[in-house]
Parts: C-alpha cells; sequence; structure tokens
C-alpha cells in the first residue's frame, strides 16, 4: 500500500461518499494502491452509517475507526496515524476544501525528491472576516516568539508524509496534542505548498471562536513555557512597584509631611494585587491541568468499532 489518506470525520454525513468518489477520480489511473481511512469522531448523525455502507461497497479500499464518543479532531488524527498502512499517509478533511488532488501532486513531490519527507499545504488566501484573520496572525506571531520551534503561519494539518514521519508522530503520544506544533517539533525536511480551499460541499464548520481560541491555547501551553515566566516577572516587577511605592509614602509622610489618602489607595492596590495574582494562578493551573490530565495515562481515544477491508478480501 503505497497512499493512506487519513480522513477525521464529525457530522460528515452529507459528505463522506462524495469524498470518496473525489479521490477515485482524482486517483484514477495513478498506478499505485492507496486507501482511505476514516475515522469517525462520535458524529451524531448518519456519518457512521454511511460509513459502514461505503466499507461494505468497498469502491476502493476503505477502513472505518469509530470512536465511542467525540474525541476532537487530534485524537482522529492520531487514531488515523495508527490504523494506516500506506508508506505515504495524508491527513485531509472530509468536507472537500481540501481536494485530493492536491495529495496526487504532494505524492509526485515526495516521489521525485527522496530527501524530501513532508509536503504540508498552507492557505494562500482565507475567505474570513478580518477580525477572525487578525487573531489568527496574531496567535502564530506569539507562539513562534514563545516557543522554540517555528510554525509555518496559515499552515494547516493538510499534509502528506513519509511514514519514518508517522512513526515519530506516534512515539508522542501526549493527551493534549496540537499536530501543528509536533510536526514542527520533530523536524523532518518539510516542504510547503500554496492551496485554496474550496467551499465545503456540504454542512457547516464545526470550528467556532471558542474553539479556535482554546484550541490556540492548547498550543502555546503545549509548546512553551514562557507563559510561566511571565507569571514570574510579573511578580517580580509587581514587588519592586510596591517597594517603591511604600518608600514613596514613607518619604511622603517623614520628610514633606503630605498626608496619604487610605481607602481608596488601598482600594486599588489590593484590586490590582488581587487581579494580578489570580492570573498568575491561572497560567499555573493550566499547567498543573495538563499535567494532571496526562498523569492518569489515559488513551487518546477509545475505538468501539473497526473495520478493516482485510477481512473482505
Amino acid at each position: 500500500m503505497k497512499l493512506s489518506l487519513i480522513v477525521p470525520c464529525y457530522n460528515e454525513a452529507e459528505n463522506v461518499a462524495a469524498f470518496e468518489d473525489a479521490v477515485i477520480k482524482a486517483f484514477e489511473g495513478c498506478g499505485y494502491d492507496y486507501e482511505i481511512v476514516f475515522v469517525n469522531d462520535g458524529s451524531r448523525d448518519a456519518t457512521l452509517h454511511n460509513l459502514r455502507k461505503l466499507h461494505a461497497q468497498q469502491k476502493c479500499p476503505v477502513k472505518v475507526v469509530s470512536f465511542s464518543r467525540n474525541f476532537g479532531k487530534e485524537a482522529g488524527l492520531y487514531a488515523g496515524l495508527q490504523y494506516a498502512s500506506g508508506d505515504y499517509l495524508s491527513l485531509i478533511d472530509a468536507d472537500l476544501q481540501q481536494r485530493p488532488e492536491i495529495v496526487r501532486d504532494m505524492v509526485r513531490m515526495l516521489d521525485e525528491q527522496p530527501d524530501l519527507d513532508v509536503v504540508a499545504a498552507y492557505q494562500d488566501r482565507r475567505n474570513e472576516g478580518k477580525i477572525l484573520s487578525f487573531f489568527k496572525k496574531s496567535f502564530y506571531s506569539i507562539i513562534n516568539k514563545l516557543s522554540n520551534v517555528e510554525i509555518k503561519p496559515d499552515a494547516s494539518d493538510f499534509r502528506t508524509f513519509r511514514r519514518s514521519v508517522a512513526e515519530s508522530m506516534l512515539e508522542l503520544s501526549e493527551y493534549h496534542r496540537f499536530s501543528k506544533g509536533i510536526f514542527a517539533w520533530i523536524g523532518y525536511n518539510t516542504d510547503y505548498i500554496p492551496y485554496t480551499a474550496c467551499e465545503r460541499h456540504a454542512g457547516k464548520t464545526k470550528w467556532s471562536f471558542t474553539k479556535l481560541m482554546n484550541y490556540a491555547i492548547d498550543g502555546i501551553i503545549g509548546f512553551s513555557t514562557a507563559p510561566l515566566r511571565l507569571a514570574t516577572y510579573t511578580g517580580m516587577i509587581t514587588s519592586v512597584a510596591a517597594a517603591i511605592y511604600l518608600l514613596a509614602v514613607v518619604l511622603q509622610k517623614l520628610i514633606w509631611g503630605i498626608d496619604v489618602p487610605g481607602y481608596a489607595t488601598i482600594i486599588v492596590l489590593i484590586l490590582l494585587l488581587g487581579g494580578i495574582q489570580l492570573f498568575c494562578i491561572g497560567i499555573i493551573g493550566e499547567y498543573v491541568g495538563r499535567t494532571f490530565e496526562q498523569s492518569k495515562n489515559r488513551p487518546i481515544y477509545i475505538p468501539k468499532e473497526i473495520l478493516t477491508y482485510e477481512e473482505n478480501v
């Protein structure tokens, strides 16, 4: 098996059949074997039912891994890596915004360049609002300044790579996963190509602004300890400022005899210091919480049903 297309699915009932047809059309006459590994991430619609139909028909080799509940896209990607059989592996969405024809071009690039390990796609232009675009640019700017690895702006999980890269990915079995950061951390020779996302075939995006913000926080905390240092520096600066203010109050009273108003000053300082303390405790809590969840060593996902095409041979 030369190529495995890993496709995480969450409520993609109207897209999976169209995706399979698009793959078959894109790889017609390619001259090598390929498979589609669908990962049903606890969908609440008819996604699993439709995937079972695709598996039964076997228009092309299809595997289906179905979770016991929704574990998130990152868990779906991890499961796909575990069950894929190809020498090359490709991560791609089921909504057809990322076209299978681009995957074929990625495979060709890997064939032509033996030293190349990963071909990743980035969006050359985005059809999104200015506010969301601003936050995304800010995120990449912040994480690249705070982290010791560099993540290419606008690079997506849409990429094709060799099995050696997948094996390295699987060795990093952290519970809170951020694939863009993991790809950057493990290294390997990577080439980036631009692509334009197409319109969704059906349905709506599952990524709300809140989910994107939480995902961004996971990325920053997962690949940088800078927020902890920020808490330390904030405490140091606050302590120095408090000492300077104390000295100023004493000098005003002893040298110039100025009465310092107490009530308002005390209230403001209490609120300021309390806010800073809660902010720092919150940062520490994020790291402690992730350490606690990782220490429980729970699985990244729980498979409820696994369908492979080998059983039909």
